[in-house]
């Protein structure tokens, strides 16, 4: 939050130094104003940063240990999975099974030793 406000102040600077030119002293008073609004929101928004910053370190160990677990049958899923554009959103059957539809079903492959009439 503190980049993202410190990003906004220096964008804002050309501005405030347009503003200046054409005011004179007006402009000390815009910027001591900017400067107080944009304190008091990084002040608010400081135990916010802590707080999420403390959940993330909490949260990294499990993380890990998904990524570790999950990610060799997360990529073999991927692999069967040509473009997630081709397909509907997951959805839950009665019985727990999770399943996504194509929304155009794919033509079956015909087996090798199977003879195609023509």
């Amino acid at each position: 939050m503190k980049r993202i406000i410190a990003i906004a102040l220096v964008a804002a600077l050309p501005t405030f130094a347009a503003a200046q030119e054409e005011e004179g002293d007006g402009f000390s008073l815009m910027e001591e104003g900017a400067k107080l609004f944009l304190r008091g929101m990084m002040d608010e928004a400081e135990p916010a940063l802590e707080q999420l910053q403390r959940l993330m370190q909490d949260m990294q160990p499990a993380m890990r240990e998904f990524v570790q677990e999950m990610g060799p049958a997360l990529n073999d899923l991927l692999g069967k999975v040509d473009d997630l554009s081709n397909y509907h959103a997951p959805e839950m059957l009665p019985n727990g099974d999770i399943i996504m539809r194509r929304k155009v079903p794919m033509s079956p492959e015909p087996d090798e030793g199977e003879e195609i009439d023509l």
